[in-house]
């Protein structure tokens, strides 16, 4: 018989009933120090007391009011991550693959009103995850995701990671935009050079291209930066976010300049939920932490300081890991064993993680664990490491 809720999902037979920080509970009362944090979403960890505090103070006043009007929270949000970007204007969503959704439709909307119609078609890499309807499917292409659901949408033309050779190559007269992560996370935290993201910028500019930056993992500080092209000093034209900027209320974005924003006009585009009073609260929330003097530094200093202790222990067990990699606190490890193996073992013995491809496992810890949640994580994976190579 099937399942009340549609098995889409390979779940793990725990229900957690409560969080705080970096740590969660099951029913059963065991503690996980998680480093998940809701797959890179709960960003200042679990529970949070502002987060906590602001959501509580909109719910007892305004819950919805559809986007017929303006919408309590949303020009200020829209103004600071303005002020903290490249972007001009934004529309909100409720999750990062419909962020995702905005800027393909906000790309061809572009071409198609300064006079290229011609120019539907998406420059996009392998190992890349954009999110699961369908058009995001046909653009990350990953068989695992695809297989049965199409025809899907034939606008996507994939090439290597980090080769400009090829993406050169694949440029037509068809052409509209060049998407990529600046790190891939689905893909294995693979971090994308200064110079292969300066150098996407000056493709797109040198053939009349837009550039997309998918920062729905990437951002909101969790690699030390607000946005993680950042740190190549480059700026993209349109820029899905989501995940982190709600601290774990399903909120999104898709950021993007004026220019590029040119077709989107009344009439284009629209959401029920997307920027309702309840996810602007919490968001605006989240960036009164993120912003504040010296939590970006810290994000640095800390991811800098678990990296060291990830490398020492790939040096300790060169049979179970093999690198350690990643930017800020978007960390891998990749594994020598199966990564599932290491994360259900890892599991076991109370510390929470993500697997991703290449055999890689995720770790995504809030943006504000300390040097004991750090202590706590690598002796478990020390141990974990210890049992795994007897």
């Amino acid at each position: 018989m099937i399942p009340v809720v549609m098995p889409t999902y390979s779940r793990i037979d725990i229900v957690f009933e409560r969080g705080e920080g970096a740590h969660i509970w099951d029913t059963t009362g065991r503690r996980f120090l998680d480093f998940t944090a809701g797959i890179a979403v709960n960003a200042l960890g679990h529970a949070h007391p502002y987060l906590v505090e602001k959501l509580t103070e909109q719910a007892g006043k305004l819950w919805h009011t559809s986007n017929l009007f303006r919408v309590a929270g949303q020009e200020q949000l829209a103004k600071r991550l303005c002020d903290l970007t490249f972007a001009d204007t934004m529309f909100f969503t409720n999750s990062g693959v419909e962020a995702f959704e905005c800027a393909v439709k906000t790309v061809r909307k572009y071409q198609h009103d300064i006079g290229h119609p011609e120019k539907t078609r998406f420059i996009v890499v392998g190992g890349a995850f954009h999110g699961r309807s369908t058009t995001a499917i046909a653009a990350a292409k990953s068989e695992k995701m695809v297989g049965g659901f199409g025809p899907l949408l034939d606008a996507f033309d994939q090439v290597p990671f980090g080769n400009m050779n090829e993406l050169r190559a694949a440029i037509t007269p068809q052409t509209a935009a060049i998407v990529v992560e600046p790190i891939l996370g689905e893909g294995g935290i693979v971090v994308g050079s200064d110079e292969y993201l300066k150098a996407l910028r000056d493709t797109a500019d040198e053939f009349g291209l837009l550039l997309v930056f998918d920062e729905i993992q990437t951002g909101v500080g969790r690699t030390g930066k607000m946005f993680a092209h950042e740190w190549a000093g480059v700026t993209p034209d349109v820029m899905p976010i989501a995940k982190g900027i709600g601290g774990g209320f399903p909120v999104g974005a898709c950021l993007v300049s004026e220019k590029a924003a040119k077709g989107m006009v009344p009439g284009t585009h629209g959401s029920t939920f997307g920027g309702n009073p309840l996810a602007m609260a919490v968001a605006n929330a989240v960036l009164d932490v993120i912003t504040a003097p010296g939590f970006l530094e810290q994000v640095t200093v800390t991811g800098d300081k678990l990296k060291a202790e990830l490398e020492a222990l790939v040096a300790k067990y060169p049979t179970i890991l093999a690198e350690a990699r990643g930017k800020g606190l978007m960390l891998g490890l990749k594994c020598v064993k199966p990564n599932g193996e290491v994360v259900t073992r890892l599991r076991e013995n109370g510390l929470l993680t993500v697997p991703a491809a290449e055999n890689v496992i995720r770790i995504l810890p809030p943006l504000t664990i300390g040097d004991a949640e750090i202590a706590e994580a690598v002796s478990i994976i020390d141990k974990t490491c210890q049992e795994l190579a007897q």
